[in-house]
């Protein structure tokens, strides 16, 4: 079943984007859309019947040389049945959503074919996302972490013919190369470390790299921090972490299913997957975590504070793509990985509501984006005002101070507030709180500026705005009961209740620390019940040729530190140590203004952006024109791109010109063509000369020729 899963979306690229001429447009739109369909009822049947423990399942041998072993294996824990149902789930609908928003599209010919394509291309970062979180070895998530860059830059330029699409595209796979360098290193010193890039070996040798000093970059490092950082570095390109966010915004050039696709609910959360599944590594490596602490939290904050003054409607909601991002990087610096997979999970639904619902008033405003040209639209597009009202209801976490009941991200991001009070970072939490704020206003500022007010704009386009088809408004109802019920369905195994959370993810480890704290008997139980073989990797894997890996993480365990079972590889689905679970438990019991703060944000973001865009609309322009430094640094974003095109792009762009006009030009083209227009015509004539065609001068010269060899000899000789 997870077979098929994993390449029935690579099945239905193939025969959508290759044999459409055979099956026709629709019948390879029909291909793609079903396979994923399937797909995606296989997942939800794979998440309900999972029963906790893990599992190996072998596809194919890949690389094989000495230690070094690729072969293609699906590695089946809960991480990966969680990602199986939020990639599956929102790619099937947003393909169903792509036929009614691609069914005429403005920027294609009449009678020119583009649907079998951009299906293909869907279904094709679909597979390659399946592969990244299916991942049993580092090697095979790194062809997955490739594969969606590849798709994502295939989706983002899909409108080739416009130059800021071609732009935006390049960008977006320059930046995630950034990013992917630091990947490939943190992966390149596993190998060197452990001798494998088999997960279990790895988690198995972190205890031993905690205590191993590695040289790089002509200094000594701790193993677990450099590695567990570098691979961060690679988290932070593809999750649009601050200093490496940029491409984020800019790839809103692509189709809006593809931002729903791509930029809100799966791709984007791939370095939150990695941070998660790596977690037996990041539990050792604590400096590590503390400055994807930080790193989250700044990006929360800043990612808010810019989503303010947008007014392209898709930008304002790439922009509160990243700032949640770094709420889940925030939960998983604290140690807390479960609250972060939280937020994953519900931001999957409300995230790709917003923006399937912003790309139905887009459709009903003949691709009008800026929102300053909309406006009492909730008469005219009711369902997807609705569905935009629920979605904003989610993200901007509206529910029952104190209780488990709410909407989505009511929950899980009151879980990461709360988390991150715990862990002791004060300026995480008041990051979060403010950022949570900012979220309040500018989602109600979307909603405001979107469906009240005047119709403003082209009131051609407004007279003329409808109700999007259903093949459009259906997947926006589905995605809305994930919205209000996500997280009270799942809140207590995700976050809520320690001993059930120690159930859901599978950790036995986790449970005999839960009972020493008297999270007791459940737990213990689940320790007794769960003995995993195979995460005892330490004598596993001595057996199967990876002995140094596993033996090493003997010598840590006996002499005292956490690791899971004495000198055993962390079990479960991710690990957290005796020092997260601490921070989990305070989290549970943290003071009720921590637990309160978020919804009174919530609050005053709301009741802010009413007066600012209800009561009197005249504020906002007002509050600008007396603010222009402030609101011209949130508008240009911090001016990052700017920075960054003096510092890397400009230099680059003046090198590389360098190189082209006075390398190229001048010295390459410039000796080519001086040795072929200057030295030989005039070697041609000398020679030319000596041609007379006299047989007497052939003869003279043949003469001198045999005196200078005889002379040649005799001296040679001579000297002999």
């Amino acid at each position: 079943m997870e077979t098929i899963i994993l390449l029935a979306p690579l099945v239905g690229a193939i025969i959508g984007g290759f044999g459409w001429r055979v099956i026709g447009e629709t019948g390879a739109m029909a291909v793609t859309t079903g396979l994923l369909f399937l797909a995606c009822l296989l997942s939800w049947i794979v998440f309900f019947t999972f029963d906790g423990t893990t599992s190996h399942v072998h596809v194919l041998d890949f690389i094989r040389s000495g230690s070094l072993d690729t072969s293609w294996a699906i590695r089946l824990d809960r991480l990966t049945a969680i990602m199986l149902i939020v990639v599956t789930t929102v790619s099937a609908l947003v393909h169903l959503y792509s036929w009614g928003y691609m069914a005429h599209d403005e920027n294609w010919r009449e009678g020119e074919v583009y649907k079998p394509r951009f299906f293909a291309y869907l279904s094709f970062f679909t597979f390659a996302m399946l592969a990244l979180v299916t991942s049993d070895n580092l090697v095979q998530m790194f062809f997955g972490w490739e594969g969606v860059g590849v798709a994502s830059y295939l989706l983002i330029g899909f409108y080739y013919r416009k130059a800021s699409a071609n732009a935006a595209a390049i960008k977006a796979f320059v930046v995630n190369r950034v990013g992917d360098f630091g990947f490939a290193l943190g992966i390149f010193g596993l190998f060197y470390l452990v001798d494998s890039i088999n997960m279990d070996d790895v988690f198995a040798a972190a205890p031993t790299l905690a205590e191993t000093q590695l040289t790089f970059l002509w200094t000594e490092w701790n193993a677990a921090n450099l590695l567990a950082f570098l691979l961060f570095v690679g988290a932070m390109g593809k999750s649009a972490q601050l200093f490496l966010h940029t491409w984020l915004p800019d790839a809103m050039e692509g189709p809006t299913p593809v931002s729903a696709l791509i930029h809100a609910a799966t791709m984007v959360t791939a370095g939150v997957f990695l941070v998660c599944r790596m977690s037996p590594l990041f539990e050792y490596a604590p400096e590590a975590k503390t400055f994807v602490m930080y790193i989250g939290a700044a990006t929360a904050f800043f990612a808010a504070t810019v989503g303010l003054v947008q007014n392209d409607i898709k930008r304002v909601i790439a922009y509160s793509t990243c700032s949640q991002l770094g709420y889940m990087f925030v939960a998983a610096g604290a140690g807390v990985y479960g609250a972060a997979m939280f937020h994953l999970f519900t931001h999957a639904f409300f995230k790709a509501m917003l923006f399937l619902g912003a790309g139905s008033v887009i459709h009903a405003m003949h691709h009008e984006q800026d929102m300053r040209n909309y406006g009492a639209l909730r008469t005219k597009i009711p369902y997807t005002y609705w569905a935009m009202m629920i979605g904003t209801l989610a993200i901007t976490g509206v529910g029952i101070p104190l209780t488990s009941i709410g909407f989505a991200g009511f929950l899980s991001k009151d879980a990461i507030i709360e988390s991150a009070f715990a862990s002791g970072n004060s300026f995480a939490f008041w990051a979060l709180v403010i950022a949570a704020l900012f979220t309040s206003f500018y989602s109600w500022r979307l909603i405001f500026m979107t469906f009240y007010g005047e119709a403003r704009g082209d009131h051609h386009a407004h007279d003329h705005a409808h109700e999007s088809p259903m093949t459009m408004i259906a997947p926006l109802g589905v995605l809305a009961l994930g919205a209000v019920f996500a997280g009270m369905l799942w809140y207590k195994p995700f976050f809520g209740d320690h001993d059930r959370m120690v159930t859901f993810f599978a950790m036995p480890a986790h449970a005999e620390a839960g009972a020493e704290a008297g999270h007791g008997e459940a737990a213990t139980e689940a320790t007794a019940t769960e003995g995993h073989g195979e995460a005892t990797t330490a004598e596993a894997t001595a057996t199967e040729g990876h002995g140094e890996a596993a033996a090493t993480a003997e010598a840590p365990a006996e002499e005292g530190h956490a690791v899971a079972a004495a000198g055993h590889a962390p079990e479960g689905a991710i690990y957290m140590s005796e020092a997260s679970n601490t921070v989990l438990d305070e989290a549970h019991h943290a003071p009720a203004w921590v637990k309160v703060s978020p919804f009174v944000a919530m609050l005053i973001g709301f009741f802010t952006a009413w007066v600012f865009y209800i009561k009197d609309p005249s504020i906002p322009g007002r509050l600008a024109a007396q603010q222009p430094i402030l609101y011209r640094f949130l508008l240009n974003k911090w001016y990052f791109d700017e920075i960054f095109d003096a510092i890397f792009v400009n230099p680059a762009k003046r090198l590389g010109t360098f190189l082209w006009k006075r390398g190229d030009g001048n010295v390459i083209d410039g000796t080519i063509n001086g040795v072929a227009m200057g030295f030989i015509p005039t070697l041609t004539r000398i020679v030319n000369r000596a041609q007379s065609g006299y047989l007497f001068h052939y003869a003279f010269a043949m003469v001198i020729g045999i005196a200078l060899l005889i002379t040649w000899m005799t001296l040679s000789g001579g000297a002999h």
